[in-house]
């Protein structure tokens, strides 16, 4: 008969309500772990960031002194130096911008990881390009330097794309 406790016992349980499911985020104990979690990341990611940025003031500094003591020789032999340094140091300020964009947001934006990657790849052209460098490079080396710079370049630009038509 319909409606007896005994076919009820037969019917498949119904699937938790979406209110059921969001009773366990409710419970002060996991909301607590929540809170503590989030709360310890951006500590630590802003901890990062401060290091970072000593980071790249020491490097800027030390790469302005080494460059103005003139113990690298002449200007044309201590300027590849100050660049690479320059260079690194704007790295490591991308790396920070991209910390900063993580706290506001709480989630990984593309773009500042592509940057990082385009100015890496720049830096590493300039210092095997450097008629001063003891490094040489293969052609192959070269060409795949210059393949990651239009990989790069293409990837920025299909982000924006994508960003400007997600909003």
């Amino acid at each position: 008969m319909p409606g007896t406790s005994a076919d009820s016992d037969d019917q498949e349980p119904q699937p938790k309500t979406r209110t059921e499911s969001e009773g366990l985020a409710r419970r002060p104990t996991v909301r607590g772990s929540i809170w503590f979690l989030e709360h310890a990341q951006d500590v630590v990611t802003v901890t990062v960031g401060v290091l970072l940025m000593a980071l790249a003031a020491t490097l800027l500094v030390s790469g302005v002194v080494d460059f103005a003591d003139g113990s690298s020789g002449s200007i044309a032999k201590a300027a590849p130096g100050l660049i690479d340094q320059t260079l690194l140091v704007l790295i490591l300020v991308e790396i920070v911008h991209t910390v900063v964009l993580s706290l506001r947001a709480h989630r990984l934006v593309a773009q500042p990881f592509i940057v990082v990657g385009l100015i890496a790849v720049v830096r590493r052209i300039l210092f095997v390009l450097n008629p001063l460098s003891r490094f040489s490079v293969s052609t192959s080396e070269l060409a795949l330097l210059i393949a990651m710079v239009v990989v790069f370049v293409a990837a920025l630009i299909a982000v924006s794309v994508f960003e400007k038509s997600g909003d």
